[in-house]
This record gives C-alpha cells, structure tokens and sequence, in this order.
C-alpha cells in the first residue's frame, strides 16, 4: 500500500519522527546509565549479551546494525571497563566467544530495571493502550520487511 507520494512528500514526517524518537531514547538511557559509567550504545551490547545469550561480535553486530570495526571499538571500551572478555571458542579456536566479568553481569541484573525506568520515561506521554498500539504498528512494519532480528524474536508472539 503507497502511503506516500512525491508531490506531498515535503509534508511527510514519518521518517523525522522515528529517528528523532530513538535519538530521545538514547539520551534518555544515556541519563540513566550515566552513574554506571556506560552509554546507550553499551547498555544495548550488554542487555543483548544478557537478556539473549548472544555471545559472539557478528551476532551482536547482526542485533544492533552496526559494522565489524565499530562493534570492535565497542567491545575494546567495555573490556577496559572489566565488563566483559574475549575469548576463544573451545568449539572453533577462529571464533571469538564473548563473556561477562562478575563486574558485566553485576551490571546486566540492574539493565531491566534501568531499561524499563528508562522505557517507562519514555513512554509517559501514552495509554497502555497507545502504547501497545505502537509496538503492534513497528512490529509489522519490520516483519513485513523481513528483519531478521524481529522475525527471530517476535515473529511467532
């Protein structure tokens, strides 16, 4: 279905309104994370790490779109930080397995707390009802364009 057309497209703010929203939520998971000492972007890799067992780089680059040398950069900043290790797969010595420090899961049991503080600011401004509305629309949205990542977790709820 065509929702939009050239001749009309200066008025669209679809686009604006959903990058400016995921800006809104990181800084409002950067504010929360700030006495941590983690940003947004490391508080996704460790919630990912955690909440999914997702363990290697290329999977958490597949989970939050982002290219080999920034998830290095990434993973380099919370290794300094003692939040997590790299190690070898015992299974394929050429793969790199990811692990959390006693420091990185300490941390990771506090994230669903502080996501859905984080998540609930964000939300305050809609109904239940809205909400779910929301997360209903964005779902289908991503199916239907066959994300990989929605299609694994949420394909089936």
């Amino acid at each position: 279905m065509k929702h939009f057309h050239p001749d009309t497209f200066q008025n669209c703010t679809l686009g604006l309104l959903l990058g400016r929203t995921a800006l809104l939520k990181d800084r409002i998971i950067d504010s929360h994370m700030e006495p941590y000492g983690i940003t947004a972007a490391q508080f996704k890799v460790l919630i990912i790490m955690a909440q999914f067992a997702v363990d290697t780089p290329a999977d958490l680059c597949r989970h939050l779109s982002l290219d080999s040398g920034s998830m290095t950069r990434m993973l380099d900043r919370l290794e300094q930080k003692n939040l997590l290790l790299r190690q070898r797969s015992e299974a394929d010595r050429r793969q790199v397995q990811l692990v959390l420090t006693a420091d990185g899961q300490a941390l990771a049991d506090l994230l669903p707390q502080i996501g859905a503080d984080a998540m609930n600011e964000l939300a305050a401004a809609i109904t239940p009802q809205e909400l779910q509305s929301l997360e209903q629309i964005l779902k289908k949205i991503l199916l239907a364009a066959g994300d990989p990542i929605t299609v694994q977790r949420l394909g089936d709820k």
